[in-house]
This record gives C-alpha cells, structure tokens and sequence, in this order.
C-alpha cells in the first residue's frame, strides 16, 4: 500500500467527492439495514396473528384478522419497496461522487505522468523504450483508476455495512451473532495470504504487458524494413510467443484469483448454516423469534457479495500498487536538465564553447574531447566531419537537451546552465538530423514551432518557398491541407527534411541550428534552399552541420571535427589552402559528382 500513499494528494484535492460519497455510503447502507427489520416484524406479526386467529373460529374473527393480516403485509411491502428505491437512489449518488472522483484523479494523473515525461532528459529516452513509456500512461494508470473508484468505494461500503450489520445484530442476540461471525477471521487470513502471491504476480503480468506493447510499437514503427527484407513470418512467430508469455504469466495470477469465489462462497454458506443451526436453537429457548432468524440470514446474505468482494478488491489494489510503483518510477526520476531560472532572457546571438567534453552516460561513448569555438552575433559557423565525430552532439549540447560533462558553454557571456530554458529555447530554429512529423497536416507540422495560427497562410507559404517545398506541396491533392502519415511515412525523405526547415524558418528565431538537413536531397535544390538560407541567415548566429562541403563552404568559420575533437578551422578559402582533411574530402566528393554527373 506505501505505493499508493502518493495518492493521497488528489484524494484532498476532490475531498468533497470523497466526503460526500461516504455521506451516501452511509445512507444507503442504513436504508438497506430497515427492510430486514420490517420483514422480522412482519413475519413475528403473522405468526402472532395465526395463533390469535386460531383461539377464534367464528367467521366475523377470521375475517377481521384476515383482511387485519392482509393489509400489514401490504403495508410491511410498501415499506420494503420504499426503502429499497431510496436505497437505490443514493447510491447512485454514491457512484456519481466516487466513481467522478477516480475519473478526474484518472485525468490529473494521466496529465501529470505526460508533463513529466516532456520534463525529462534525453537520456532518460535513451535508457526507456517507447512501449513501456505508452503502456505506463494508459494501463498502468487505468489499474489506479480502478483502485481509486471501484476499490474505495466497496472497501467503504462493506466497512460501513459491517458496522451498522454487525451492531443490529449484536443488539438482537450476541450469541448468536458470534456464530455467524466465526468464518470471518479465517477469511482474513486467507485474503492476506493470497494477496501476497497476487502483488508479485500482478507485477509480472505488468512487465510482460509493457514487453509486448514495446514489441508491437516497433513492430509497427518499422514495418518498411520488415517488409522490405519479407521477415513478416518471423515477427509473427515472435509475437506469438510474446503473446504465449502474457498468457502464461496472466493465467498464473488468473489462477491466484479464482481462489476467492469458492472460499468466499464456502465461508458465507457456513455462516448461513450456522445461523439457521444457533437462531433454531436459540428460538426454541425462546430467547429469539422466528423472524429474528429470517433478519439474521437476510443480513449475512447482505454480507455475501461485500464480503465475496474483498477478494476482488484486494487484487484491484494489489494490481494499482504494482502498477502504481511502475508510475512512481518515472514520477520520481531526477531531471538532469532542470530551468534554473525564470528571469526573462532575450538571445543576442553570442556562442561559446570553452573546453567542452562530453560522454554519453548510457553508452560511455565520448563524443566530445576540449572542443572550444566562438560564434558571433550575425555570423555563421559551419561544422564537418565524419559520420560519429561528435558534430551532432554539438547541436544538442547547444539546445541544452544534454549538460556537458566538463567545460563550459556561454550564450551571450553567461553559462547555458543558469539561463532562463524556456526564453532560451524559444530563440532557436532547429532542423534536427532525424526528421519527425507529427501525424497531422502539412501546414499544421510548419506552424508547428510557433504560436502563429494556422490559417495565417500567407507566413506557412513563405516559409514553405524559401525551404524549396511549395510547388511540392502544391502538387498534392490537398495541398498544405494533405495529411501526412505517421512520422511523415506518405513524404520522401527530402520532402520531409525541407519541412522541417520550413518549420525552423517560420519561427524567426534568433539562432538557426541546422543538422545535417541536407542530406536527402540533391545538389541543385540544396544550392536552392542555401541561397534562400543567405537572406535568411542575415543577422541571425547560424551553425550548419554537415557531411558535405557544398553545404558548409559559404559559412563565416568551418571546423571539423574529427573523433570528438577539431582537427581544422578557418574559412573555406584557408582550409583549402591547408592542403588537409578539409581539402581531401572536398576533393573526393567533388570526384563524386563528377562521376555521378557523367
């Protein structure tokens, strides 16, 4: 239960919920208490009007008693019918206030378990597989939701029910009542037993659950690679016995559970039995009367289904605290990139790298060995090298997704860790290397990075043209209106990078961080997109990182990187004229295309 304590602070959020569905527990559980009481009345009243009616044999006394008789009971019916609508009723309102309540904390929690995971690190992304994440959100917190509503809500009516029952019944005949109560302590003891089996086996149906959701979120995600190498057969096979090992483990805990109904049934049987036995008995001593048996059997069996329901309740909450752990987790990992502040700043453009080194925590890899570089307001500042040399690291550690590891980043002189986040990053246009779409509209992913509206058209289409996209776009039947697939599966991966560049444009941002955007699309529109990015470029710092010369050539300084650390730098003009790596792989993708052209 020490799980679920974390709780507690939406139940004080919705107390008027919670308060107000113990008020109606309460209620209704009292309107339940009266019909036994008036059916114990009605049957001691027949019974004492057949004896009275025996004495008398003369018709006029027997129709008297007999229509006395008749219209008792009508009255008792009434009475019960009555009793039971009201009962009805409030609990109705029962559910409306306790069941509403595990909605709404469903809601909050839902929303904060998102707000979180949009908190968190990029290594916490690196470390947590998306199905886990997806299954944490919506099965993980739909097992709270039945903890919270249908959990509560029975635990506090078969509390309620137990008190009012069991102290009616105690005011009737207390000997009577320790007997149909002595099943219930052995009932106790097997619930606590099991439950511990429960607990256990509910966290591996949880784990084999997010397994399979991980598999299937992959599964679907890359299914052009499945069916261009024809492993369908495969994958298929595998998610069989994906499946099989959910199955295994759920029948394990379905098999845990199926031993409450018979135990259940058995201890309320005997308890039935024993009431009939001991209330027998006692109403030959003449200590209780018939009708008190009859209230006594009605009240066990008014017991049965709260009773028989603790073994359900119990798997419900052993199942939320399982899957509430799991939320937990997440809910309470440290963020490594936290906004230390909330002074507003506005980016002039000044970026500095001093000594900067960088080892990714998951990998060990070091991607970043004492690189130092300075970029001026306005300027450009272009960065090469080989594929695994650190370049895109750079661009990370620059939008703070990352911390560096040792050294120091400086915007505009003050250390990128104690800037304003959110001001920062809302200063900045960047085109990853790997392109996302949202599964949306085109014109939706364009305006995506700012607050401009989308049917401001006139800035989506400006954008589009200078990112070379829009007679593309205009060539789709829908045009800006068309809707991309899932991660922009519908676009070709050029398409989907001159987007992503048009998103970064709209946003007239002060820093423009393009990352390897290029690479899908050939030369002649890459020299379209760069003499569109001059105009662009003008005032604005700008880092382009690429694998190629012609993308990187124009810029004010190039580095390149080699390994994690700069081998080279200067202006196109002077690494040429060093006669180094630079120059060699200028030379060599020049051959390139020169080859490619012929």
């Amino acid at each position: 239960m020490k799980e679920l304590f974390s709780l507690n602070k939406y139940f004080v959020r919705y107390r008027l919920h919670l308060l107000g569905g113990i008020v109606f527990v309460g209620v209704s559980n009292l309107l339940a208490i009266l019909p036994p009481q008036i059916i114990r009345y009605a049957i001691d009243f027949v019974q004492d009007t057949l004896s009275v009616h025996s004495v008398f044999s003369s018709s006029a006394f027997t129709t008297f008693y007999e229509n006395d008789l008749a219209t008792a009971l009508l009255i008792f019916t009434a009475l019960v019918i009555i009793l039971s609508l009201l009962k009805g009723f409030f609990m109705y309102l029962m559910r409306q206030t306790i069941i509403v309540m595990s909605r709404l904390i469903e809601y909050d929690l839902k929303n904060e378990v998102f707000d979180k995971y949009q908190q968190l690190s990029m290594s916490f992304y690196k470390q947590n597989n998306t199905g886990d994440m997806m299954n944490r959100i919506s099965e993980d917190v739909s097992r709270v939701r039945m903890y919270l509503g249908p959990a509560i809500m029975y635990t506090i009516n078969l509390a309620v029910l137990f008190v009012m029952v069991i102290t009616t019944m105690f005011n009737v005949n207390p000997e009577m009542t320790l007997y149909v109560l002595t099943p219930l302590p052995l009932l106790a003891i097997i619930i606590y037993a099991v439950s511990q089996r429960i607990n256990k086996r509910s966290e591996h149906v949880q784990k084999k659950l997010s397994d399979m959701s991980t598999f299937v979120q992959e599964a679907f995600s890359g299914i052009r690679v499945i069916k261009a190498y024809n492993r369908m057969g495969e994958r298929e096979v595998k998610f069989t016995e994906e499946c099989n090992d959910y199955k295994d483990t759920s029948l394990g805990l379905v098999k845990v559970e199926a031993l409450f109904a018979p135990v259940m049934i058995l201890m309320i049987g005997l308890s039935t039995t024993l009431t009939i036995y001991v209330g027998g008995r006692l109403t030959i001593d003449g200590q209780v009367s018939p009708g008190n048996i009859a209230e006594f059997v009605i009240y066990v069996n008014m017991l049965t289904w709260p009773v028989a329901s603790l073994g359900w309740v119990t798997s419900l909450v052993q199942r939320a605290a399982a899957s509430q752990k799991r939320i937990n987790e997440f809910l309470n990992e440290a963020n490594e990139i936290e906004n230390p502040s909330k002074e507003p700043f506005q980016l002039k453009g000044l970026i500095e790298f001093k000594n900067v080194s960088f080892t990714y925590k998951d990998s060990g890899v070091k991607a970043l060995r004492d690189v130092s570089f300075k970029v001026e307001p306005g300027k450009s500042l272009a960065i090469i090298g080989h594929t695994g040399s650190g370049k895109s690291t750079i661009a990370n550690l620059m939008c703070r997704l990352f911390d560096v590891t040792s050294g120091e980043i400086l915007v505009d002189g003050k250390d990128i860790q104690q800037l304003n986040l959110d001001d920062y990053r809302n200063s900045i246009g960047y085109v990853p290397q790997e392109v996302f779409l949202f599964s949306d509209k085109i014109s939706s992913n364009i305006a995506f990075s700012t607050s401009i509206a989308n049917n401001d058209r006139s800035a989506i289409e400006q954008a589009a043209r200078d990112a070379v996209i829009y007679s593309n776009i205009k060539d789709f039947p829908e045009g800006f209106d068309t809707r991309v697939g899932e991660r922009g599966i519908t676009l070709s991966g050029g398409q989907k990078q001159r987007i992503s560049i048009a998103r970064a444009i709209i946003k007239n941002p002060h820093l423009l961080i393009f990352d390897d955007c290029l690479s899908a699309v050939d030369t002649e529109t890459e020299e379209k997109i760069l003499n569109n990015l001059k105009r662009l470029m003008n005032e604005r710092t700008t880092i382009i990182i690429s694998h190629r010369v012609s993308s990187v050539k124009h810029a004010d300084e190039i580095i390149v990187l080699d390994d994690g650390a700069i081998i080279e730098r200067g202006s196109h003009e002077e690494l040429m004229n060093l006669k180094g790596s630079y120059a060699d792989t200028y030379e060599k993708q020049q051959l390139e295309q020169l080859r490619t052209a012929g």
